[in-house]
């Protein structure tokens, strides 16, 4: 439904205290100051070699698919959240063994496709849905609340456009995107742009000159100026070219934003070898995603035997391969590394996640 929706969890066995003790401490972790650090490549591999797989750190948090995963930023506990095809979001706080660290949410009615914490206030988890929704978990209020809505299109992914993330920008499946200022009041957007392309999968902004963003379609990847467009009529600043069928994703590195990493279905990644990206109708698209800890190297799943999460540079050499024959027996589509510790967590297509640590 339209409006607010209180966070009340969906599970039988979660009592309101349980639940409240858990937003409890994901508001305390919230309020610790962050701060980003990029180390050395050599103090960087050595880091990913001491990271393991526990049985304690693999854990089924949603009913359904993994679309979506973020990470808290905190370095005192770890907190992860998944986006399952329900339109569920599960958050499994780690340092909690009892079942009271884990609490399940249905703020959506469709696959939760994109997620962030705000990196300016991480006691807001916002989340992107295919039902055409947008909305922030407010941990201090107890409340998902709505952002931005849309009853005509179908959103694929947003990313905070502005700093303190107060404005966000949306692509939607048709195609288009949306630029919205959370501080307007309603849920509308303050512009819909026709970027002249069949879809959007994903779109990203470069993180030192913020009025450029990232787009991957159908088959092309564009880069854009938010302060050009319009509705329609746009036209890229640049085209990356070379993938032959359709790409998944496209981000920027995250210091610089001096590369992008890109996924295709024709089993490439941008700068790297040969890689197989064909998941199949039952598992979630694969999608690189850089680690926020290091400018040139990126994290993705693989289909090879034993099953394995990668690590490449920017040159295509593989520094790392994440596996443990007794704990991870199935493919992880989605990952995401923590900003500042040695946390690695990866979701399958069962609702499972499994999380490597130091």
């Amino acid at each position: 439904p339209p409006g607010p929706l209180q966070m009340i969890a969906t599970s039988e066995n979660q009592s309101h205290e349980l639940t409240r003790e858990f937003l409890d401490t994901w508001t305390r972790i919230s309020q610790v100051p962050l701060v980003i650090i990029h180390p050395f490549c050599r103090r960087y591999k050595a880091g990913l070699n001491d990271m393991v797989l526990h049985e304690e750190a693999v854990r089924k948090v949603v009913k359904n698919r993994i679309y979506s995963l973020a990470i808290h930023p905190s370095e005192s506990r770890t907190l992860v959240a998944a986006g399952d095809k329900s339109g569920g979001i599960g958050l499994w706080d780690l340092d909690c063994p009892s079942e009271a660290g884990l609490c399940v949410f249905m703020p959506h009615s469709q696959p939760v496709s994109c997620m962030y914490f705000s990196p300016f206030h991480p006691a807001h988890l916002l989340s992107l849905s295919h039902d055409g929704t947008v909305r922030c978990g407010d941990v201090t209020r107890a409340v998902f609340e709505e952002v931005f809505r849309s009853e005509e299109y179908s959103f694929s992914s947003f990313d905070f456009l502005a700093a303190d993330a107060s404005t966000l920008l949306v692509g939607a499946w048709d195609g288009d995107v949306a630029v919205v200022d959370r501080r307007t009041p309603g849920t509308g957007c303050e512009l819909s742009a026709d970027m002249n392309s069949r879809t959007t999968r994903t779109v990203h902004v470069h993180p030192v000159n913020r009025q450029y963003f990232v787009a991957a379609g159908a088959g092309n990847v564009c880069v854009y100026d938010v302060r050009r467009l319009k509705r329609s009529g746009n036209k890229p600043v640049s085209s990356l070219l070379g993938h032959a069928k359709s790409v998944a994703s496209a981000y920027f590195s995250p210091v610089t934003g001096s590369r992008v990493v890109t996924t295709c279905a024709d089993d490439t990644l941008s700068r790297a070898p040969m890689h197989n990206n064909n998941t199949g109708r039952w598992l979630t698209r694969f999608r690189a995603v850089w680690d926020p800890k290091q400018e040139d190297c990126f994290v993705v799943c693989s289909m090879a035997r034993p099953r394995q999460i990668e690590v490449f540079q920017a040159t295509g050499k593989r520094v790392h391969s994440f596996l443990n024959e007794d704990f991870l027996g199935s493919v992880c589509s989605i990952n995401v590394m923590h900003p500042t510790k040695n946390v690695l967590a990866g979701g399958n297509s069962s609702g499972r996640l499994h999380v490597f640590t130091d």
